[in-house]
């Protein structure tokens, strides 16, 4: 028993979840409706996720930030900033855009769930929510804007005194880094517990749900993942080969130099994993070690073309299924609100399931529909992470060449 165990354990995460989801649906394809038996296993993984979703976000953005050392972050990080919002606004745009036109989900029914159709709140709500009067209850109530707000700021906090001159304020920011470490560590450790068990819950998952709803629900899913396909051919096709022409790099030798590091991310669904592939791989494509030493490590922590894409598509797929009518002011909202959510997606497999469990929270969406789309997380993770690691080296590229006309003694230095 202990040797299956280890053996489960030793298993790539990606298998096991695609095993986890072809059984579900295999079951369901055989007994049909008497599938939905194993729904409790299904409703266990949406509660783990619910539990370990808040803290596992709130804690990747404060320590990233806190690791930025403000007053040299310089022009360097302005420009990686500015092309970090550029793409991830574009890739939810992406998104958005296509499912509109495809309509994944529509007609189809949660199983086994009686659901209301929801309201979605306003940008003016969004903005003067933002800030707490209280800090404790926006972890309370799973108040995700407002969370973002506290660690963007406790972040910047702990990096001011970081890099205070004064020793014992040095000595207080480095302790409290530590001590986030800690926590995440800690939290972490209680999500690689969350991620074993993942499969079985995809099990359930996929054969409540298909035993319950049949080929529609296996279409509709079908449907989503090719509109998430679709949207990441175009994010790649237009938005990094445009910024790729402009900053003066040839495609063809760029993708070539790269391709390592995106089917490494493919395979692994892993940004952090890949990250050092990924630098070798940008310094095979021209870019300055320097440069590619300060970008990339940045953008496996705050660049997530792929789950903004994946955000805005899901987002469309929840409300075709509540029947949820999206106006311009929503549309807005949700390029704004997946924009700044994707940054504190971690770059770690399984990490989409994390934040979408808390955006469809805060859009008052019911969290069987993590449930559904989980059932394909594994073919959305693949790529939405390869076009993370890809979405990076180009922003090293851009900044690499900006920085080179500005300072031609860089390549050197």
């Amino acid at each position: 028993m202990k040797t299956l165990f280890n053996k489960y354990i030793e298993t790539s995460f990606v298998l096991k979840m695609f095993i986890g989801f072809l059984a579900g649906t295999l079951l369901a394809l055989a007994i049909g409706e008497q599938a939905t038996a194993v729904k409790p296993l299904g409703d266990l993984l949406i509660n783990l996720l619910k539990l370990i979703a808040i803290p596992v976000i709130f804690l990747t953005v404060v320590l990233a930030v806190d690791q930025m050392n403000l007053p040299t972050l310089g022009r360097m990080g302005g420009k990686l900033i500015l092309y970090y919002i550029a793409t991830t606004a574009a890739a939810v745009f992406i998104g958005l855009g296509l499912a509109f036109l495809v309509d994944p989900g529509k007609n189809l029914e949660l199983p086994n769930a009686d659901v209301d159709k929801p309201d979605t709140p306003s940008f003016g709500d969004v903005l003067m929510n933002i800030i707490p009067d209280n800090i404790v209850a926006p972890f309370v109530n799973g108040d995700l804007m407002s969370i973002l707000f506290l660690s963007v700021i406790i972040g910047i906090a702990i990096s001011t005194m970081k890099f205070s001159s004064e020793e014992k304020m040095k000595g207080y920011g480095e302790l409290l880094d530590r001590f986030f470490q800690a926590l995440n560590e800690l939290f972490y450790k209680l999500l690689n517990g969350v991620l074993l068990y993942a499969p079985i819950g995809i099990f359930g998952i996929s054969a409540s749900s298909f035993g319950g709803q049949g080929w529609e629900t296996l279409q509709s899913l079908l449907s989503f993942t090719a509109v998430f396909y679709a949207g990441v051919a175009v994010l790649w096709a237009l938005v990094y080969t445009t910024f790729l022409k402009l900053s003066g790099h040839p495609l063809k030798p760029f993708f070539s130099a790269t391709k390592d590091a995106y089917t490494t991310a493919f395979f692994t669904s892993s940004s952090v994993a890949t990250l050092p592939v990924a630098i070798d791989t940008a310094k095979k494509a021209g870019i300055s070690e320097r440069v590619a030493h300060f970008t990339l490590p940045l953008g496996a922590v705050f660049n997530s073309d792929g789950g903004a894409l994946r955000m805005g598509v899901s987002i469309v797929f929840a409300a075709n299924i509540t029947n949820l009518s999206l106006s311009v002011g929503d549309f807005f909202t949700i390029v704004v609100i997946g924009t700044l959510l994707s940054v504190g997606t971690a770059g770690v497999p399984a990490a989409g399931l994390v934040t979408l469990s808390a955006v469809l929270t805060m859009f008052n969406l019911p969290l069987e529909i993590v449930a559904l789309i989980a059932g394909v997380d594994v073919l959305i993770g693949m790529a939405g992470t390869a076009s993370n690691v890809f979405g990076d080296i180009v922003g090293a590229a851009v900044v690499d060449k900006s920085e080179d006309k500005q300072d031609p003694t860089k390549k050197t230095a």
